[in-house]
């Protein structure tokens, strides 16, 4: 479904740019604004730029540093066009889940992605680890606006697949932005301790997120600051959930602000400087992590978590 959306955005995008280039050639030929034109692909470069420079006021508390929005936000722009018009629109099946004969020296692992993605947001960690040897499952989360409680049920596929196949081996969980929220729900439904080696959220806005009003889909009102779900949800969150969880946030997170709703309360915080929303899914700190994670030690038995 959200493949389907993309590949129509990038078409009306590409129809939009083309169709004013030949405006402007009919009009003025081949001069300067020709090649102006081409920039209308990118318009919405400002509109994100005036959303990172909006974090100077909406993280007060802890409010970045210009120099540290705007490499922010050069990586963000990178980002989306690789994510947004080509991993998730065309490959998102590229690279399927990978089912090793045995475990071997790693722990599984499953990504969860966010709203309005789909598992094509993982190519690049999906590629690496399973020429690795690792054990992956990256679910594509739908219905794509339906509400994020409709999200356990294939959560809990793909988590007790993992565990029949390799017993005794729980995976790890990485899930950006809505995906950690999708995993708190299967939490609640399903989880307990020792299911999961450990949980990493990337950019989750686990007390919803300002933007959350401009959403569409049952999902997107869910994440709104103050919503009954979110509010059932943290009444509801096992005692065990915190302790196994690491929430990786930062001040530059131009979709989930303020800063501290990617926090949640218990859980280990770590953050990451001069990074987008997107751009948490390719840090290299957070990659390095979860790579430790999946290890095991040399006699198969896990290294220590936590």
């Amino acid at each position: 479904m959200n493949a389907k959306l993309q590949r129509w955005q990038l078409f009306l995008r590409l129809v939009v740019t083309l169709g004013l280039m030949v405006v402007v050639w009919r009009a003025y030929g081949w001069g300067p604004g020709f090649g102006l034109s081409l920039l209308v692909f990118w318009a919405h470069a400002p509109f994100m730029l005036l959303s990172f420079a909006a974090l100077r006021l909406v993280n007060r508390q802890e409010s970045p540093s210009w120099p540290a929005l705007l490499r922010a936000w050069w990586h963000e722009l990178a980002s989306l066009d690789l994510v947004f018009a080509w991993q998730q629109p065309f490959a998102c099946e590229r690279w399927p889940d990978a089912s090793p004969p045995t475990a071997g020296r790693f722990r599984p692992v499953v990504f969860l992605h966010g709203y309005t993605c789909n598992r094509g947001l993982w190519n690049p960690w999906l590629r690496g680890l399973s020429e690795q040897g690792v054990p992956v499952r990256a679910l594509t989360l739908e219905p794509a606006f339906g509400s994020i409680d409709a999200y356990a049920e294939s959560i809990e596929t793909a988590i007790r697949d993992l565990e029949q196949r390799y017993p005794g081996n729980p995976p790890v969980v990485v899930a950006h932005s809505m995906g950690g929220l999708a995993l708190r729900a299967w939490y609640r439904k399903h989880g307990r301790a020792g299911r999961l080696a450990r949980i990493l959220t990337l950019g989750t806005p686990h007390a919803g997120t300002l933007l959350a009003r401009f959403g569409r889909g049952r999902n997107g009102q869910e994440m709104r600051r103050g919503s009954l779900w979110l509010d059932d949800l943290a009444a509801q969150d096992s005692p065990s959930l915190a302790a196994e969880l690491d929430c990786y946030y930062s001040r530059c997170d131009q979709i989930v602000c303020p800063v501290e709703t990617a926090r949640l309360p218990g859980a280990r915080a770590i953050e990451i400087e001069s990074t987008g929303h997107l751009g948490l899914v390719f840090h290299p700190r957070i990659q390095e992590d979860v790579w430790q994670l999946l290890q095991l030690s040399p006699e198969g038995a896990a290294a220590p978590v936590g």
